[in-house]
């Protein structure tokens, strides 16, 4: 993917702050030494970042502060607790904490796009906010900056995410429902435990523990149509301290994925039907902690149509791609106003969230031009 020569210190520029920001990763809500750094990239090219009530992450805007014609661009800044395995010279120096989701490529790529906007503001039609989002990992990153007014009188948002199983020079999107809704659960169960010779003189919860793990599987296949796609997985069991001794509690973890908001409902209605039943049957206490996530991202189609028509100019080629059961907490922008959420191609080899996870800085560049094209050009479509 070719880069113009006068587009050539700002592709430096640009890679050089995502190495830098590889190497210092930080955890949601405690990104503040990102922030500074994104803070300094941003003064250092004369953008203005508004002053909005955030401990971590900021919002940056650019043109006539007065237009009513405002779009809207997001990044989010936060790293996850995974050692890195990447093997990379630019490696993460703070351990237990690493860019295993490419959220410092999307930075990279907002600042690039800042940055390009800022050499033609003058002539923008409009206004273009860039927000830079924290946390984003722990899914509540955005409904906190929506509360500071950061997409007051915002027309439409635009968010992209680094995907390898992409080729480096493809993007892709579809509309409609993009990601999954994310919800995660634990379930305890209290019962009565006994030596594990005398099994009679308790209530074995692991037996409980069974029926429940088995019971959690017919909540798809005998509630769920079938083409409703969804997906319950149960990925932590613990019950018992040792061989001869029936313990008196048991806890599992899950989580479900869903495309459907009804389907969503469906499930944990139908999940605390069961758990009730079982309770009663085994004379148990059964607790169900469910923990709702991000919604669904559900892109307008008017306007992954428009996103996508506008990939070849900035070098890329276009796909439409199935949804994924992947979370992502952009969804809670559209459901204040319309948008589209892109998939970029970062070349792989390791999947999202893998410790030897890395990204193709070739497809860095591109992707804030890209990013800038489409703010400049939907500014132009909301005249």
């Amino acid at each position: 993917m070719n880069i113009l020569p006068e587009h050539q210190d700002i592709a430096h520029f640009i890679q050089a702050f995502r190495l830098e920001m590889h190497r210092f990763p930080e955890l949601s809500n405690q990104e503040f030494a990102t922030t500074a750094r994104i803070k300094a990239a941003l003064a250092k090219h004369q953008i203005r970042i508004l002053d909005l009530p955030l401990s971590t992450g900021l919002v940056a805007e650019l043109g006539d502060a007065q237009s009513p014609h405002l779009v809207v661009l997001r990044a989010d800044i936060d790293a996850l607790p995974i050692e890195e395995q990447s093997g990379v010279e630019y490696a993460s120096q703070h351990p237990g904490v690493m860019h295993a989701c490419g959220h410092d490529f999307h930075a990279s790529a907002a600042l690039g796009a800042a940055i390009l906007l800022k050499q033609i503001e003058h002539r923008l039609p409009g206004r273009v906010r860039v927000l830079f989002q924290a946390a984003e990992e722990t899914g509540q990153g955005a409904p906190a900056l929506i509360a500071t007014g950061a997409l007051d009188q915002a027309r439409v948002i635009f968010g992209l995410h680094n995907d390898p199983s992409l080729p480096v020079g493809v993007i892709g999107s579809k509309a409609g429902a993009l990601t999954a809704g994310v919800d995660r659960f634990d379930i305890k169960i209290a019962a009565t435990g006994s030596h594990a010779a005398r099994p009679h003189e308790g209530n074995d919860p692991i037996i409980i523990l069974g029926q429940v793990i088995g019971a959690v599987q017919t909540l798809l296949s005998r509630n769920v149509p079938s083409d409703h796609n969804a997906v319950v997985s149960i990925t932590q069991v613990h019950s018992g301290t040792t061989w001869n001794v029936i313990p008196d509690q048991a806890w599992l973890e899950g989580t479900v994925r869903t495309f459907n908001p009804q389907t969503r409902q469906l499930i944990e209605r139908r999940l605390r039907q069961l758990l009730q039943g079982i309770g009663e049957a085994f004379d148990a206490k059964i607790t169900l902690n469910w923990q709702p996530g991000p919604p669904s991202v559900v892109n307008d189609a008017q306007w992954v149509e428009f996103a996508l028509a506008q990939g070849p100019a900035a070098g890329f080629t276009a796909r439409i791609l199935e949804a994924s059961p992947i979370g992502e907490d952009f969804a809670f922008y559209q459901q204040q106003i319309p948008g589209a959420f892109i998939m970029v191609g970062s070349g792989g080899p390791f999947a999202l969230h893998h410790p030897a996870f890395r990204v193709d800085d070739r497809a860095l560049f591109p992707a804030a031009d890209y990013l800038h094209l489409l703010a400049v050009n939907a500014l132009e479509k909301l005249q």
